[in-house]
């Protein structure tokens, strides 16, 4: 396992998080005994960052650390979220405290090392989007955040960077979240790059970019596409985050990545995580796993490092034509394995 530097924390994070999360699901729909194995191979590995959340399971995927990681006899980095109700804030720091209150019960803690805000960020509050001035304003999200690090509650503090770019940028650029969740795969980089007027899909444009220039942790999150990219089995748990974005648009986008860069490169969902972590200003990927090998698949696409020069040029002509269908790659020396 290799590991980044997490933003201006001065930690060192496994290039992959494992993520406690609904789409895979491991840590909430498989018996224990399957919960214990998944986090073993996890630590074995090298992994040494646990991402969850309150609302995964309704509180499941935190019980479940809470009580399986002392078993294990392990100490990790561990994260995890919060949302709000933008129609109802009439205390955010207050709120924040109790649903932090909640998590830590559950996750058998008295601190974690990373608080998020897990609602989406635009220019129009309501129902999960939050504006930059209920975020950043006196009393607001960050303050909120900052008074619960003080009480020594929590270490660092982030946001998910879904929503508006330009608003996502802003709250990024304040210098006071240490981290984001971002929006970054194969078929939508555009949060670390620009991209070419062809193509189509939820333009994240900057994020990466903001993140860089504040220091602030980029946590690559939907790697998989909520599974599309990385198989073509429906669960039934896919959801979609973003605007012009759907399951029948990412199915094509994926049908003609892997006919043209062909099948050298590993499994679906490792070509998808070898091109995350393409990225240097990615400080880890969040995957999230369905079944054990899933785990094993991962760990052995970072070991396999960064995707070749020669299929990330092959990506960039399908970003200029919309993903218009092109010749296969022929085999690559060394990437046949």
């Amino acid at each position: 396992m290799k590991y980044r530097s997490f933003g201006r924390s001065g930690i060192k994070v496994s290039e992959i998080i494992f993520g406690a999360g609904s789409v895979g699901g491991i840590l909430i729909l498989k018996d224990d005994a399957t919960k214990r194995e998944a986090i073993r191979r996890a630590l074995a590995g090298g992994i040494n960052w646990f991402d969850t959340a309150a609302q995964y399971g309704n509180g499941k995927s935190e019980e479940a650390l809470g009580r399986l990681l002392p078993e294990a006899g392990a100490a990790p980095y561990l994260s995890t979220k919060f949302n709000l109700d933008a129609d109802n804030l009439k205390d955010v720091p207050a709120q924040i405290e109790e649903r932090l209150m909640a998590s830590l019960a559950r996750l058998n803690r008295s601190s974690v090392d990373l608080l998020q805000l897990h609602n989406r960020i635009g220019s129009k509050a309501g129902g999960r989007v939050m504006t930059v001035e209920q975020i950043l304003g006196r009393n607001g999200v960050a303050d909120g955040l900052d008074r619960l690090r003080g009480k020594g509650l929590i270490r660092q503090m982030g946001i998910t960077a879904i929503g508006e770019a330009a608003s996502v940028c802003e709250v990024i650029r304040s210098g006071r979240f240490d981290s984001a969740q971002v929006y970054y795969n194969l078929l939508n980089p555009s949060a670390g790059r620009r991209m070419p007027g062809a193509w189509t899909g939820h333009d994240f444009t900057g994020v990466i970019e903001a993140c860089r220039a504040h220091r602030v942790a980029v946590m690559a999150i939907r790697i998989f596409g909520a599974g599309v990219i990385a198989t073509d089995e429906r669960h039934g748990r896919e959801s979609i985050l973003t605007s012009n974005t759907s399951i029948a648009e990412d199915e094509r986008k994926t049908k003609a990545v892997f006919d043209a860069i062909g099948t050298g490169h590993g499994t679906r969902a490792q070509v998808a995580l070898r091109f995350v972590l393409s990225n240097p200003d990615v400080s880890a990927a969040v995957i999230g796993s369905a079944e054990l090998h899933h785990i094993d698949e991962a760990l052995q696409a970072a070991d396999r490092g960064p995707l070749p020069p020669q299929v990330l040029a092959r990506l960039d002509g399908l970003y200029e034509s919309d993903f218009t269908p092109i010749p296969p790659l022929p085999p690559s020396k060394g990437e046949g394995r």
